[in-house]
């Protein structure tokens, strides 16, 4: 006959008392947790793009500043591959507590239209800061006759041209095939190099007709005279090549292309959080070296709030959502 196995009924209180008491210091723990001041660990910005690059730079510049303000740990860790998808999908996904914050550039804003296959939505993510921006710029061979945008393109309007980027699917590329193509009714062909320095180059060599870049990749050989600056796609005159006209001054209003860093967390984190990480990394951006060293890299400081943040970043997408769609072009 089988054996069955009863608690005695004296057991019984103590079986619950150890629930209730295992149940309260879980409880407490918990609540505890919650009670911690934000940050009460490591914070890590996830930098989606390899060691080196401007976001990188811009990403260990703010961690350092704020580490330094705040006393907090910061990681900064680099994520690259798939033009900035991988490490923006590892942030999409992570704990919305604010401890995983991305770390990215206008490719963001990118590849919400030219990357369907990317893995993560739009609505992922909150915005809690864009600390800095530069416009790219176009420019040619000193060789060249055109002085101006405006000349560059009547010149080319009974010929095929070329110009020179970084890569397909950056905003040199997008920005300027849309302006050459579908506003100007330009012939172009577009050759895509490996990086912003092969671009210069092959501007330098004259081997391209035309270099789109953005600002702190040319800057260098537009100011020493071996480049032409034609025009930069900003609202206002850029303050590091102030004889340079926007492309409004030539004849294309409301075009504007510009590399920006921003920084983004989880939908799910709370107000609260990316209120504070929005005032610390604000203020890290205060003390006069951090905008000399942005400016130094060609990079503007920008503060704002992350409505602000939000609304920017919601505009870059419709903005760059547009152009890549005139032109056709998808990663996909």
């Amino acid at each position: 006959m089988p054996r069955h196995c009863a608690v005695a009924p004296d057991i019984m209180p103590r079986v619950h008392s150890h629930w209730l008491i295992v149940g309260l210091v879980a409880w407490t723990v918990s609540q505890a947790a919650e009670a911690q001041p934000y940050p009460a660990r490591n914070i890590t910005f996830v930098v989606p793009f390899a060691a080196g690059g401007v976001a990188d730079v811009i990403a260990r510049i703010v961690a350092q500043k704020l580490g330094e303000r705040t006393g907090w740990k910061l990681i900064v860790e680099n994520r690259g591959g798939a033009g900035g998808n991988v490490g923006a999908r590892m942030v999409s996904a992570a704990e919305g507590d604010g401890y995983t914050v991305l770390a990215t550039s206008t490719a963001l804003a990118v590849n919400a239209t030219t990357s369907r296959n990317r893995g993560y939505a739009v609505e992922d993510f909150k915005a809690v800061a864009v600390v800095a921006s530069t416009p790219d710029v176009l420019a040619v061979h000193p060789s060249n006759l055109a002085k101006s945008l405006s000349e560059f393109i009547a010149n080319a309007k009974d010929t095929t041209i070329t110009f020179g980027s970084s890569g397909m699917g950056t905003t040199p590329h997008i920005a300027t095939e849309y302006l050459l193509r579908e506003l100007a009714k330009l012939d172009v062909t577009h050759v895509p190099f490996s990086g912003g320095a092969p671009a210069v180059s092959a501007a330098l060599g004259n081997h391209v007709d035309l270099l789109s870049a953005s600002l702190p990749t040319a800057i260098s050989q537009i100011n020493d005279g071996a480049l032409r600056a034609l025009g930069v796609a900003a609202a206002r005159r850029a303050p590091s090549v102030p004889n340079v006209p926007t492309y409004s001054e030539s004849g294309y209003p409301n075009l504007y292309s510009a590399t920006w860093i921003g920084f983004f967390v989880p939908a799910q984190t709370p107000g609260s959080v990316v209120s504070r990480l929005n005032a610390e990394i604000n203020e890290a951006l205060t003390g006069a070296d951090v905008p000399q060293k942005l400016q130094s890299i060609g990079f503007d400081v920008i503060t704002t709030t992350p409505a602000e943040a939000m609304d920017y970043f919601r505009s870059e997408v419709a903005n760059w959502g547009k152009m890549a769609r005139a032109i056709g072009f998808s990663t996909d």
